[in-house]
């Protein structure tokens, strides 16, 4: 059985163009070597989601390519308000979607919710308890293009008509 294994992945770059870098929590693949199973979503690495097969190393900007969505959406929560309120108000709701929370760290609440729960239901839930914190805000983590932040990626159209 597989160990969970810490991959240094890079999440984007500083203002001196010196990588910045995220352990992503991931899960070796039997038989292939450089293939992994996300097992949590990240923080910062845009893109990715629990669930996910990577192949790491890469040779390109990120260290790591993409090789099947797991259908996981990637849900980033910031705030600056106490988290451990938040996560008390807003977990339990994603939980009733069959959400689950994947890092609680000061300042964030990283969440995965399949797609099929749909966009609609999963940013209802989100909003009504946002409402209460209004310091607060959310990302999808994996939904639009890393580049320009708006331009969705339409990964789950693919899975949706593989079904």
């Amino acid at each position: 059985m597989s160990q969970t294994q810490q991959l240094p992945v890079i999440a984007g770059y500083n203002d001196n163009n010196d990588p910045v870098v995220e352990q992503v929590s991931a899960i070796a693949v039997e038989g292939h070597p450089d293939q992994f199973r996300l097992e949590k979503s990240p923080v910062f690495v845009r893109g990715l989601a629990s669930g996910d097969l990577i192949r790491y190393p890469a040779d390109n900007t990120g260290g790591y390519e993409l090789l099947e969505h797991s259908g996981n959406l990637s849900i980033r929560v910031f705030s600056k308000h106490n988290i451990a309120e938040l996560d008390q108000a807003l977990t339990p709701e994603i939980e009733l979607i069959d959400g689950t929370r994947d890092v609680c760290s000061p300042g964030v609440l990283i969440y995965s919710v399949h797609v099929s729960i749909g966009f609609k239901k999963i940013e209802e839930v989100i909003t009504a308890v946002l409402k209460r914190f209004p310091e607060s805000v959310w990302y999808y983590g994996n939904v639009y293009d890393p580049e320009d932040g708006q331009t969705p990626l339409n990964w789950w159209q693919d899975l949706a008509s593989s079904v």
